[in-house]
């Protein structure tokens, strides 16, 4: 598979789940804690499940409006989704990731929702990093 990539952006951690990471281009700078159910401090700050999980969402939404450009529904314009990441040790060993995507479009029929965010999941970068990899639950709500 090839990608023509249009965009691309570098960030850099240091000490870890409990070091700070930010953007090259200073953008973005989060200091990060490791929460208490995976043994850290739970202090303040965020951690990667947290960042990825709002990257998706947004990552999301984008993907529905680029359906809804090629002829699918109109994206409403409180639409939201809410994504919830969870970690956690594998049956293989060592530690995977889940996801649920709860995607709620008021004002749009449910079946028209369910078939935006389908299409939405087979064209997100997010969808295609983790398929077949990364158990994603879709919902509309």
């Amino acid at each position: 598979m090839s990608v023509n990539v249009l965009y691309k952006t570098s960030a850099k951690a240091t000490g870890g789940r409990d070091g700070e990471a930010a953007t090259l281009d200073g953008s973005l700078s989060v200091k990060l804690s490791t929460p208490k159910e995976l043994g850290g401090g739970g202090g303040a700050g965020n951690n990667p499940e947290q960042l990825f999980a709002a990257g998706y969402a947004a990552c999301f939404i984008g993907a529905m409006k680029f359906v809804a450009s090629q002829g699918g529904p109109k994206v409403p314009s409180d639409a939201s989704v809410t994504s919830t990441v969870g970690i956690g040790p594998r049956s293989e060993g060592g530690f995977g990731i889940t996801v649920e995507l709860a995607v709620s479009l008021p004002g749009l029929a449910k079946s028209d929702a369910e078939a935006l965010v389908e299409k939405a999941h087979q064209v997100c970068p997010y969808s295609n990093a983790t398929r077949n990899n990364v158990d994603v639950k879709l919902s509309v709500v």
